[in-house]
């Protein structure tokens, strides 16, 4: 299967961060944000398990009791069920990985 980014369709979450659902696999799904500088997605937890590549930008992560800085070309892994949080530094791109499939997203404004 090939997917062109050009046919990929943004969704506006609100508060500075869009999204873009770029596969959608029987046991995974991969997702491309886009974020400005000081969006954030406040504290939440999921039963899918993550992983997560700055592509540009970065970001201010919080998982679990861990506060750490990632830049482009990091990689973060939330197990499931942890709380986690994301600022973006600067304007950031990032690719998530969600297994088993993500499809609710309640931070949605």
């Amino acid at each position: 299967m090939f997917i062109f980014s050009k046919n990929v369709k943004k969704i506006d979450m609100g508060a500075g961060v869009v999204r873009q659902d770029l596969a959608n696999g029987k046991n995974l799904n991969v997702l491309h944000w886009n974020m400005s500088d000081g969006s954030e997605v406040a504290m939440h937890t999921h039963s899918q398990e993550q992983f997560g590549l700055v592509i540009k930008g970065g970001f201010e992560m919080i998982i679990g009791d861990e506060k750490k800085i990632l830049s482009a070309g990091d990689a973060y892994v939330v197990p499931p069920d942890v709380p986690h949080s994301f600022v973006a530094i600067g304007d950031t791109e990032a690719i998530d990985v969600f297994s088993p499939r993500k499809e609710d997203f309640p931070w949605k404004k």
